[in-house]
């Protein structure tokens, strides 16, 4: 069965008047609720218009003046509230930034005028700083001359210590020598106690060969009673006898020798402690050029502590300028910690606006 087309999805016939075929397809009554539709929407559309130019435009005209205001630095106008609507709420939000604009302002002219005190306050000090500088520098003037006087001195003193250096020089050459010749005094002194040693173990040596030779005599005196005649044993007995008296007689010309070197050894030691006593004497000669010297050096160090009781009396008067430099140094430092509480004050005043995205 094929379906049969309906008003609704006819065509328009070709060659007819143009007009919507939908439109002829549609009943009076449905014509009707149409155009009376249509009429209520366009009411509702200038209604909707009017109504936002009341409730949004004109109010938001009215923030855009008060921004205006603001922008040009006139923050002594109030603002008033336009409603509750959304609009309306930015009211409160507008109020309060422009409330922090002014403590701002307030806290930035308060602190400005705080820092120009502070400011004055620094000139005044550094003024006065200038006046005690230029006192000080009057100080050191005579500090200075007193230095002169205290240089010329200390020349002198130099000197008398290079003079006092030189004789030093000499008598630690003397003493170097003096020193040579006790440590030959020494080196003798021991050569004379090495020989001393061996006249000791000599000696000891000569006792016990005396002592052997008294045995064997005694027993040759025994053997010789007993053999009578026949006296083998006594024989042997004199052969020890006479061997023991050779050693004896040896050791009697070691002695001889030890002796004698012993006492040539005194006689040096002797012409060594003469020098030694020569050399001291020089040295005493010169450690009494140097006492000379020293007192010399004495005078010129009185002169040198009057030249520095004038520096001391200067470095007093400095040190009291000083002093009071210190003062004004104090209180420069607090103008300086007040000015920068005051900063930081500014900078929390204006870190309440966002500047930046």
């Amino acid at each position: 069965m094929v379906p049969q087309p309906n008003a609704l999805t006819r065509p328009q016939a070709t060659g007819s008047t143009p007009r919507a075929w939908w439109w002829d397809g549609l009943t009076s009554m449905t014509r009707t609720v149409i155009v009376v539709a249509t009429i209520i929407g366009l009411l509702i559309l200038l209604f909707t218009d009017r109504y936002l130019v009341a409730l949004l435009v004109k109010p938001l005209d009215r923030i855009r003046h008060q921004f205006r205001q603001i922008a040009q630095g006139d923050l002594s106008q109030p603002i008033e509230p336009i409603g509750r609507n959304c609009v309306g709420q930015l009211v409160p939000l507008l109020s309060a930034m422009q409330d922090s604009l002014r403590e701002a302002v307030s806290n930035i002219r308060s602190g400005s005028e705080n820092i120009w005190r502070g400011a004055t306050e620094i000139s005044s000090g550094n003024n006065d700083l200038s006046s005690r500088t230029e006192e000080q520098a009057a100080a050191l003037e005579e500090t200075a001359a007193s230095m002169e006087q205290l240089t010329a001195t200390v020349k002198l003193n130099a000197e008398s210590a290079r003079q006092a250096s030189e004789l030093a020089d000499v008598a630690s050459t003397t003493a170097s020598r003096g020193g040579s010749l006790v440590e030959e005094v020494v080196s003798t002194m021991s050569g004379i106690s090495g020989s001393s040693k061996k006249i000791a173990e000599i000696t000891t040596v000569i006792n016990s060969i005396a002592f052997q030779t008294n045995i064997l005599a005694l027993n040759a005196a025994v053997e010789a009673a007993r053999a009578g005649e026949q006296g083998r044993g006594f024989a042997v007995v004199a052969g020890e006898v006479r061997n023991l008296a050779s050693r004896s007689a040896n050791a009697a010309k070691e002695i001889e020798g030890l002796i004698a070197d012993s006492v040539a050894r005194v006689a040096q030691g002797a012409q060594l402690v003469n020098d030694t006593g020569t050399t001291m004497e020089a040295i005493l000669r010169d450690i009494t050029e140097v006492t000379t010297i020293m007192k010399q050096i004495a005078s010129a160090s009185e002169e040198q502590s009057k030249g520095i009781s004038q520096v001391g009396i200067a470095i007093t008067q400095m040190d009291g300028v000083t002093q009071q430099n210190a003062s004004l140094v104090e209180q420069v430092s607090a103008a300086a910690s007040a000015l920068e509480r005051q900063t930081e004050d500014l900078q929390r005043s204006v870190q309440k606006f966002r500047l930046s995205a």
